[in-house]
């Protein structure tokens, strides 16, 4: 009979394997699009489009998954979620017109839903001084975006970029059966099955009407949603910018996916030990900061010297943009874990429908980013507009967050000074 300390660690293991091979279909037009681009004659716009498509579904499902997830159990709802996700995605190795690239793309998008899923399903299983940890953790599963930048390239030289999605779909349903084998109902589920008492759809929809939830969804909507476009869009961007072939662009891409992802696990133990809240506020300096200096476009200028002209080239070679990015990924893996110890800390019994809808605006932010990249570099003809638009979302979170920070220490002292009275 395995024990409970067994069954927390074999969940928390299959979760967080089961996200990262959903992540990494989820991402794969990161790689393919390349591709697809070259044989359609794509502009950046659509391009942006077309890497995003998969983004929006996997967004918008991740509330609707989450509510099931609190209501039948992260098992059986995660086994159907990636069988589902394994259908499309082998179908789009026959597509051959942008529509239909698009449109199963959004069928594919389903595997982004799987966060919700396992988030509210590794909550189940832990203590409350154990829950940054844990789901830090399976939040490392977003190291799938760097398994797509290392597997999908080699594949598609070997055998063509339509063996990519073929491929994933039958590792995704190796995947599920795995999973199947290795998990276990949760107490809190089982509890209610036997009791009949299961949480209302209006009880777990309830703390949405709070703006603190929204909050957090922007918050997120940078550390995630940001990372997925960049993760989207970073290949490209070496192709373009550093004169690199595919391959190589991948790889190198590695630097800004793989630790990202890993670090998480890392971001969830700072949070339990120094507090979720001044954790976000460091990592926001950090991006901002890392965004201001790779923001600014290689520019030539030239000084009318006395006696000749000088001239003088700025930007950020590759090797330095690379440590940038580097740095931003980073601290976007710790980001993301710190909000959901947030979320935990007020919604401890409504994981999923909080972390569902937080995760929704996250995913939002990989759908629209990449658009808005393709829309900023067709327009305005520079590349690093993409970093210019993410410079600006970080500051908004800041700014938000010391509001929020200065409303709550106003109200903590008119409740001291209450009881002082």
């Amino acid at each position: 009979m395995p024990t409970h300390q067994y069954k927390q660690w074999s969940v928390l293991s299959m979760n967080t394997l089961a996200f990262a091979c959903n992540f990494a279909v989820w991402t794969m037009f990161s790689i393919i699009g390349v591709r697809i681009k070259e044989e359609l004659g794509l502009s950046d716009t659509q391009f942006g489009i077309l890497v995003a498509t998969p983004i929006l579904t996997g967004s918008l499902t991740r509330l609707p998954l989450g509510i099931l997830t609190d209501r039948f159990g992260g098992r059986i709802v995660f086994l159907i979620q990636m069988i589902l996700v394994a259908i499309p995605t082998y179908g789009l190795a026959f597509a051959t017109e942008y529509w239909q690239y698009l449109t199963i793309g959004l069928f594919v998008g389903l595997a982004g839903g799987s966060f919700a899923i396992g988030i509210a399903y590794t909550s189940a299983w832990f203590e409350d001084k154990r829950q940054g940890t844990a789901m830090g953790i399976f939040g490392a599963g977003n190291a799938g975006a760097a398994i797509t930048n290392l597997v999908a390239p080699m594949i598609l030289v070997a055998f063509g970029w339509r063996m990519v999605p073929q491929v994933y779909s039958i590792a995704m349903i190796v995947m599920a059966i795995i999973f199947w084998l290795f998990t276990y109902p949760d107490p809190a589920h089982q509890k209610r099955a036997e009791t009949g008492k299961h949480i209302s759809l209006a009880d777990q929809l309830a703390p949405l009407k709070e703006l603190r939830v929204w909050r957090f969804g922007m918050y997120y909507y940078f550390v995630f949603g940001g990372f997925v476009a960049l993760a989207l869009w970073l290949p490209k961007y070496y192709v373009g910018e550093y004169g690199m072939d595919l391959k190589t662009a991948s790889f190198i891409t590695l630097c800004f996916t793989l630790p990202s992802g890993l670090i998480r696990a890392f971001g969830g133990w700072l949070s339990d030990k120094y507090g979720a809240r001044n954790i976000n506020w460091a990592v926001f300096w950090t991006c901002l900061i890392a965004l201001f200096f790779i923001s600014y476009p290689q520019t030539s200028y030239v000084v009318h010297g006395i006696t000749s002209d000088h001239e003088f080239t700025t930007g950020t070679n590759v090797w330095v943009f690379t440590a940038l990015i580097f740095i931003i990924g980073i601290a976007q893996g710790i980001g993301k874990a710190s909000i959901y110890k947030i979320i935990h800390d007020y919604y401890p019994d409504n994981m999923g429908s909080v972390g569902g809808m937080v995760g929704v605006i996250g995913g939002l932010g990989g759908f629209t980013l990449p658009i808005m990249f393709g829309l900023a570099s067709d327009y305005l003809d520079v590349r690093t507009s993409c970093f210019m638009l993410l410079f600006g979302v970080v500051g908004i979170c800041m700014l938000s967050m010391n509001i929020a920070i200065r409303n709550l220490r106003r109200a903590e002292g008119k409740e001291l000074q209450s009881n002082l009275a």
